[in-house]
């Protein structure tokens, strides 16, 4: 399939810049498959469209401040996307100016408080990266560390925790489960309240999201793996519903 039949046009005016106060009074687009209709309803109106008895099944990922900036020794500015753990203090990364990032390059981030060096260039061009610190790396992060807003994304985020899910347990992701974003804890609430089980696995987002489809056919588009984990009381929800015939929704990047 060619990505061209993708391509659609899409004002710039049209792409919110700035989350909602209410999280779960944003848009929501209702398209029924059997009658092939649209309905046009808010993110809250999803509890009319559960019943009771259906599992949802949402990612419980948390997204990590995984954009950095730094300077090399020479005093150019660098910038990092974390991408995954590989082991201890080394990352893969996206590194930017990647021309200009060899291997045995060490970069210098707020003064001193992380130090990061190249140590392998990587299939596809991301890095892989050895930090040095005093300290725990995750706090150090949420000091120094942006959210890795999309592209499309211009206005700078003043809340951290509007790039997260209110039900964000596991650090790991580089990008929000965005259909996530939109539950409020009255809504889960009222979910529950109506007999609409929960259950969760914990995706976490990597460079897939951030990789542009640079090839003319959708069959040619390399996909990265990403990690996941589901608890045994989860998968114990998911089985039962199927066994018994009833409903399974998965709460996805951004569908439903």
């Amino acid at each position: 399939m060619n990505v061209q039949e993708f391509d659609y046009e899409l004002p710039e005016n049209l792409i919110a810049q700035t989350p909602l106060e209410k999280r779960d009074e944003s848009r929501l687009m209702i398209l029924n498959k059997q009658k092939q209709t649209i309905e046009h309803k808010t993110f809250k109106d999803i509890i009319d469209y559960l019943n009771p008895g259906d599992v949802l099944v949402r990612n419980n990922t948390k997204v990590i401040p995984a954009r950095i900036y730094g300077k090399k020794q020479t005093g150019a500015n660098v910038e990092f996307l974390l991408l995954k753990n590989i082991e201890g203090d080394i990352w893969e990364t996206i590194v930017r100016p990647g021309n200009k990032l060899h291997i045995g390059t060490k970069i210098i981030f707020k003064e001193g408080l992380l130090q990061a060096e190249i140590i392998e260039i990587m299939p596809g061009g991301t890095r892989k990266v050895k930090f040095e610190y005093n300290g725990i790396f995750n706090e150090i992060l949420d000091e120094i560390g942006l959210m890795p807003l999309p592209p499309y994304i211009h206005e700078e985020l003043k809340q951290k925790d509007r790039y997260q899910t209110v039900y964000a347990k596991y650090n790991g992701s580089s990008a929000a489960p965005t259909a996530g974003l939109h539950f409020t804890p009255e809504l889960l609430h009222g979910l529950e309240q109506k007999g609409i089980q929960i259950a969760n696995v914990t995706l976490h987002v990597g460079i897939g999201t951030f990789r542009p489809v640079k090839v003319k056919t959708v069959e040619e588009h390399e996909m990265h793996s990403e990690h996941f984990y589901i608890k045994q009381e989860d998968c114990d929800i998911i089985n039962k519903a199927k066994k018994e015939g009833r409903r399974i929704i998965a709460v996805r990047n951004n569908i439903l």
